[in-house]
């Protein structure tokens, strides 16, 4: 074996380990959330109050729900009648004008949405809900 074969051999051992060392060191990235959606098997319908309060209008609306982690979904389909009663509520205490405009209607998704992460914090300590979508919205 000559002495440039050996120098090269004696460099290549010494620098596995320390290459190996350094993957070893390297911390893991953390797996990244994977966000899931979860949709109610039928939709919502309600009533809200109409102008005058001289009688009542409907809404139905399909939904999903934006959850942060896939880890999540099992809490929100156990919690599923609690939210579904949340959204109803929150519907319910609304007016005509809010229902039937564009700024109102943005403006009751992001109600809920904050009305669930409260519920969801309260039963499970954390809020899970990334998002709330309408992905059907009917008034009369």
């Amino acid at each position: 074996m000559s002495l440039k074969n050996a120098f090269w051999l004696l460099m290549f051992s010494l620098s596995v380990p320390a290459v190996m060392a350094q993957d070893a060191a390297a911390p893991a990235a953390p797996a990244k959330p994977k966000v899931v959606y979860h949709g109610f098997d039928q939709d919502i319908v309600t009533n809200f109050v109409t102008t005058g309060q001289k009688s009542l209008g409907y809404v139905r609306v399909t939904m999903e729900l934006m959850i942060k982690d896939e880890k999540f979904l099992p809490l929100i389909e156990h919690h599923d009648p609690l939210i579904q009663d949340a959204i109803v509520s929150v519907f319910g205490k609304e007016q005509e004008n809010q229902i039937k405009s564009l700024t109102g209607r943005e403006e009751i998704r992001i109600k809920i949405l904050k009305r669930l992460n409260e519920l969801m914090k309260k039963e499970t300590g954390q809020e899970l809900l990334q998002d709330v979508l309408f992905t059907k919205y009917l008034y009369q």
